[in-house]
């Protein structure tokens, strides 16, 4: 059975950083893309940061440049997620999921999904 986990959400400060972790199990993305998308109540998913099978091609919402950062692992089968400088409007659940393709920015070429961790930022 493949799963995604993440990991790392909570509660923070305006300014304060989080890390966000994805473990995925039951077969390998060493191959494949991988994302981070969020959604906030009341307004639809959206995607944060993609990253290709390899590591080498990241491409951000514009609302995240500069500030959050996508890297994987693939020896642990493992995205990442380091946000730093949050704002209130980075409230929100946070999902991990994979691709099948080897890079993608379309969320609807993403088909495994975690459960998704709560973010939440206090101004």
């Amino acid at each position: 059975q493949v799963q995604l986990v993440e990991s790392g959400g909570g509660l923070v400060q305006a300014g304060g950083s989080l890390r966000l972790s994805c473990a995925a199990s039951g077969r390998t993305f060493s191959s494949d893309a991988m994302g981070w998308f969020r959604q906030a109540p009341g307004k639809e998913r959206e995607i944060v940061a993609v990253i290709n099978w390899n590591g080498e091609i990241t491409h951000y919402a514009d609302s995240v440049k500069g500030r959050f950062t996508i890297s994987r692992d693939n020896a642990k089968n493992t995205v990442y997620l380091q946000m730093n400088s949050l704002k209130p409007e980075d409230t929100a659940v946070y999902y991990c999921a994979a691709s099948s393709d080897r890079y993608s920015y379309t969320a609807s070429r993403y088909n495994y999904w975690g459960q998704g961790t709560q973010v939440t930022v206090s101004s």
